[in-house]
C-alpha cells in the first residue's frame, strides 16, 4: 500500500510538470471519503499576482487523472486545489529566502525569543549556524530576533491593506 507521504510526492511530481510549485497538502475527511487540500504556487509569484481559478481548475485535472488510478484512495476522495492565499503559509526554507522584506508571522511550540507564542514582523531571511537553521525577524519595535526553525509550529505571510 502507498503510503501519504508517497502519494504526496506523486503529487508534487505532476505539479512539476504543470509549471506549479507544491506549497502543502493538507489530509481530512475519513478513510472512506479522504479530502486532499492541495495549494499550489506560481513559482517567482509575489503576494497579489499568483495562481487563479484557472489554473486551479487545470491543476485539478491533471491530478484527478493520477489520483483515480491510486488503488490506495476510495473513488469518493475529494480534491480541493487552491491558490496559497493572503496568508500564504511558508513550509520550506525557500518560502523564507523568498519572502524576505515581507511581514510574516511566527507561531511557536512554545515562547519565542522570550517575548510570545506568536510574532510578527519584517522576514529578514535565513541565517545558517552550527548545524541550525533559523528565521530572522525584525519586530515593529524595531528589535531583531533568530528563532530556530525546530521552535517553530507555524509561518505565514500577514495580508497587509495598502
Amino acid at each position: 500500500m502507498r503510503s501519504i507521504p508517497e502519494i504526496e510526492r506523486g503529487i508534487e511530481a505532476r505539479l512539476g510538470v504543470t509549471g506549479f510549485d507544491l506549497v502543502d497538502v493538507r489530509w481530512g475527511g475519513s478513510s472512506r471519503r479522504p479530502v486532499l487540500r492541495v495549494r499550489i504556487d506560481r513559482p517567482g509569484s509575489t503576494p497579489g499576482n499568483g495562481v487563479t481559478v484557472d489554473d486551479c481548475a487545470a491543476v485539478s485535472r491533471v491530478l484527478e487523472k493520477w489520483l483515480d488510478g491510486v488503488e490506495e484512495l476510495p473513488e469518493r476522495y475529494v480534491l480541493e486545489v487552491s491558490s496559497p492565499g493572503v496568508d500564504r503559509p511558508l513550509v520550506s526554507d525557500e518560502d523564507f529566502r523568498r519572502f524576505r522584506g515581507e511581514r510574516i508571522a511566527l507561531k511557536g511550540h512554545e515562547v519565542l525569543a522570550g517575548r510570545a507564542r506568536r510574532l510578527e514582523g519584517e522576514l529578514l531571511g535565513l541565517e545558517e549556524g552550527e548545524g541550525v537553521t533559523a528565521v530572522r525577524l525584525r519586530l515593529p519595535d524595531g528589535g531583531e530576533v533568530s528563532i530556530p526553525r525546530g521552535d517553530i509550529a507555524g509561518a505565514n505571510l500577514v495580508f497587509t491593506w495598502r
